[in-house]
C-alpha cells in the first residue's frame, strides 16, 4: 500500500488512468452482465499480451463497482495468476473476438478462499479507507489541535 501514488481526487478510473501510465499498458474498463459471466462472479480481470481488462457488474451500487473494481486492480498489482484450461474454454464464448492464445492471465472474482483472492480483497479495502480518509476534513478544534502535536488521524489512528 505504501508503494501505490493513488491519485488525488480519487477515483477507481483515475487509479486505472493513473496505472495505465505508469505501467505503459492500457487498463481498460468494462461493465458486463452477470449472467454473462455466470451468477457467482461479479468481477474479472484479464490480461493480454498489451493490455489488462478489468470486467464489473454494473447492476449493483456506484461503491459496489469500485470495490470490484479497486479488488481486481489488486490482483493486477499483486501479479496473481490463475489461468485455466477451463478458463479459456469458457472465455471463448464469452469474447468470440478474442483468441484463448491471447490471453496471459484471467481471474475471476467468485469468491474469498484463496490466498490470492484475500490478498485482492484486503488491498481493495485498504485503498477504499486510504482515500476515504483522504476526502474527510481535518478535525478542527481541540482534537485538531491535538493530532497536529501527536500525528494521527482521529479514532482509527493507533
Amino acid at each position: 500500500m505504501d508503494q501505490l501514488d493513488l491519485p488525488r481526487p480519487f477515483s477507481a478510473e483515475s487509479l486505472c488512468a493513473h496505472l495505465s501510465q505508469e505501467r505503459r499498458r492500457p487498463i481498460h474498463l468494462h461493465a458486463i452482465q452477470p449472467y454473462t459471466i455466470g451468477t457467482s462472479v461479479c468481477g474479472l480481470w484479464l490480461a493480454t499480451d498489451t493490455d489488462d481488462h478489468i470486467f464489473f457488474e454494473p447492476q449493483t451500487t456506484w461503491l459496489h463497482q469500485e470495490h470490484i473494481i479497486l479488488h481486481e486492480i489488486a490482483h493486477l498489482l499483486f501479479d496473481h495468476y490463475s489461468l485455466s484450461a477451463r478458463g479459456t474454454t469458457e472465455l471463448a464464448g464469452l469474447f468470440a473476438d478474442l483468441s484463448p492464445r491471447t490471453v496471459k492471465r484471467l481471474l475471476a472474482r467468485t469468491s474469498y478462499s484463496t490466498v490470492q483472492e484475500q490478498e485482492a480483497e484486503m488491498l481493495a479495502s485498504l485503498i477504499r479507507t486510504t482515500t476515504a480518509r483522504a476526502r474527510e476534513s481535518p478535525p478542527s478544534g481541540t482534537l485538531g489541535e491535538l493530532e497536529a502535536v501527536f500525528g494521527g488521524s482521529g479514532p482509527h489512528a493507533h
